[in-house]
């Protein structure tokens, strides 16, 4: 997409799972990129030591805070766009450490929109999820449902949420907000539900899991990717909120069975209390309308749930030392 070309870019989030396939796919489209990574001693930065070689070198790694004001003011400086993708995400951890998810999703996400306003940023692109609409009141969820905080995490995205609404609103900043629905593919932590059930059924023929009625709808990381891609290259997203998501949904239970017709393997399903979320917390129906992402991007997934699968069993198989497959992860 020649829009990208040269541009100088800022992706937040950028040693994420998401952020590191966007960081990808940006300096495959020639763009100048800015990964912004959270600052450790060990000088790691995430999942982008995953990345090629030849893309890394590409990158200019900044490292910092996103509670840190000064450090996104610096991150921010010089770039026309924003991809702001950083946040936690854990939402069993936002149950322990709720006021963690508010420092960082709702005051992080604060300081880039005032730094956004302050250099006069072309477009900032905000990441929600499907979270945020807690359980379905209709199916498929199109971007006028209700807002429901049933975690410590979806508050938190809410409120992120109504800053950039109201700096758009309030100030005319040219951003647009993503929801995507549950991404999955290489690369992505055990945290996840698909990582969860092929970590464990990969080793064993038994896989621990919590609620299985509960319904997603599943979305393959290189659609999500392109729905950033076309939403940071179009002004008709601009003040709007775009759900990004594959339109059909499964019930962990199904997806279970479908994992194990892939593998090759039957599966025995152990009960794990340690799992479950608190009962009024559960979010129980997850499907996307992604009829806005159609009409205003011309985007629609390409990659269907049972090849997106496939792909992440590959990989995921190739690379089961990294994952802690005998723990639950938070």
């Amino acid at each position: 997409m020649r829009y990208y070309q040269n541009k100088k870019i800022l992706v937040t989030g950028a040693g994420g799972f998401i952020g590191s396939h966007l960081i990808e796919r940006l300096v495959k489209l020639g763009t100048k990129v800015r990964a912004f990574v959270r600052y450790n001693s060990r000088n790691d930065w995430g999942l982008i030591e995953f990345l090629p070689k030849e893309i890394q070198v590409e990158l200019e790694i900044f490292t910092g805070d996103l509670k840190d004001s000064e450090a996104v003011r610096k991150a921010v400086k010089d770039c026309e766009i924003v991809f702001h993708l950083g946040a936690l995400i854990a939402i069993p951890y936002s149950y322990i450490n709720p006021m963690d998810f508010v420092q960082t999703n709702v005051n992080g996400t604060a300081n880039i929109v005032n730094a956004c306003r302050e250099y006069g940023v072309a477009r900032l692109v905000h990441t929600s999820t499907s979270e945020v609409y807690g359980t379905a009141q209709y199916t498929p969820i199109d971007e006028k449902h209700p807002l429901q905080g049933q975690s410590p995490y979806s508050a938190s995205k809410i409120g992120a949420d109504k800053i950039v609404e109201s700096q758009y609103l309030a100030f005319g900043l040219p951003a647009t907000t993503i929801r995507p629905f549950n991404t999955y593919g290489p690369r992505q932590s055990a945290r996840a539900i698909i990582p969860t059930i092929i970590t464990q059924a990969l080793a064993e023929s038994e896989v621990k899991l919590g609620s299985l009625w509960p319904t997603r709808d599943l979305t393959y990381i290189d659609d999500t990717v392109e729905g950033f891609i076309k939403i940071g290259a179009s002004q008709k997203a601009i003040g709007e909120v775009i759900n990004i998501g594959l339109g059909e949904g499964i019930s962990i239970k199904e997806l279970v069975n479908s994992i194990s017709k892939i593998i090759g393997k039957e599966l025995k399903i152990k009960y794990d209390s340690l799992r479950v979320r608190p009962k009024k917390s559960e979010v129980g129906r997850l499907i996307c309308n992604n009829i806005k992402a159609k009409k205003i991007l011309n985007w629609q997934p390409k990659v269907s749930l049972a090849q997106g699968l496939e792909k992440t069993i590959v990989w995921i198989s190739e690379n089961l030392g990294r994952y802690k497959k005998e723990i639950y992860n938070l």
